[in-house]
């Protein structure tokens, strides 16, 4: 018993010291980051688990109650077709963040395999990487974008595969420059002068700190897509009706723009809210790993 004692002792000592460092990691977040990360699970909820916050059936039909004001029976207003707005923009939900993550994991994928051959591919693979990046980035992204869904039409794969494309170019760019500056640090120049491979040089000091910054731009780019994917369904060249997605509700409701407004304001802060949410979390994800990096180089 007493060869126990001391492990229980210092066991009962850690719990205060990890409720202590829990409350300074509490207090070192602040509170405008909290309320995005609320703002982001509640729209997680709404999109894996709709049938929790929905009040009614998004699909169903009532034109006795079609252009209802917003009231404690329909909190958001009805649409053309008495829908109500609420459970619609909650059913469009997981559309609309599907359409947002995997558009910015398709753009992140497409970037980094771009990025890697300019950055690391010398001076051939860089020249010719960085010509196509450039080319890239003379269409606008909404035109990359609109031309996809022309030639293989609207659907949310189309839209998601669309938007991915359009905004890759940026993040290739950004992935090359990052990987140009850390290829040509001091420390890689260090590990190179004691002998070490060039491929342990890459997997363990140039690609770890050169890719730190895709967590932030991840989180940057959904909202980023979201408000892509949106614009594109609102031209009538997204995600076609009598889906729920919010670009498409924006589409649906702009010819009772007059009549309506909630038609249009509704699916519309829902977009504002969560790219603006998303955002804020990856700024303050991208600043927390800046002072990290800072730190280890320092």
């Amino acid at each position: 018993m007493s060869a126990l004692n001391p492990s229980f002792g210092e066991f009962v000592e850690e719990r205060p010291a990890l409720s202590r460092r829990a409350a300074a990691f509490a207090r070192s977040v602040p509170f405008g980051i909290w309320i995005a990360s609320l703002v982001v699970a509640l729209f997680l909820i709404a999109a894996i688990f709709p049938q929790l916050l929905e009040t009614t059936n998004p699909y169903n039909i009532n034109l006795a109650a079609r252009f209802s004001a917003p009231s404690a029976a329909h909190l958001l207003g009805t649409d053309q077709l008495g829908r109500d707005v609420f459970s619609r923009i909650v059913a469009g939900t997981g559309e609309s963040l599907s359409i947002g993550f995997g558009a910015t994991g398709i753009a992140l994928a497409l970037a980094l395999a771009l990025g890697l051959l300019a950055g690391l591919g010398g001076k051939v693979g860089d020249a010719i990487v960085s010509r196509l990046i450039d080319v890239l980035f003379a269409f606008p992204v909404l035109f990359l974008a609109l031309m996809v869904v022309t030639v293989y039409g609207a659907s949310v794969t189309t839209t998601m595969f669309a938007v991915g494309i359009g905004t890759s170019a940026g993040y290739a760019r950004m992935i090359r420059g990052q990987l140009v500056a850390v290829r040509d640090a001091g420390y890689v120049e260090a590990a190179r002068a004691i002998g070490h491979r060039k491929t342990k040089i890459v997997w363990q000091h140039i690609l770890p700190n050169a890719l730190r910054p895709l967590i932030a731009l991840f989180t940057l780019g959904v909202g980023n897509a979201v408000i892509w994917a949106s614009g594109i369904s609102f031209l009538g060249l997204g995600v076609a009706p009598p889906s729920p997605e919010w670009g498409a509700q924006l589409a649906a409701g702009r010819d009772y723009t007059t009549a309506a407004w909630w038609l249009e304001v509704m699916p519309g802060l829902a977009i504002v809210l969560l790219a603006v949410s998303v955002t804020v979390i990856g700024r303050h994800i991208q600043a927390r790993l800046e002072g990290t990096v800072r730190t280890t180089l320092l």
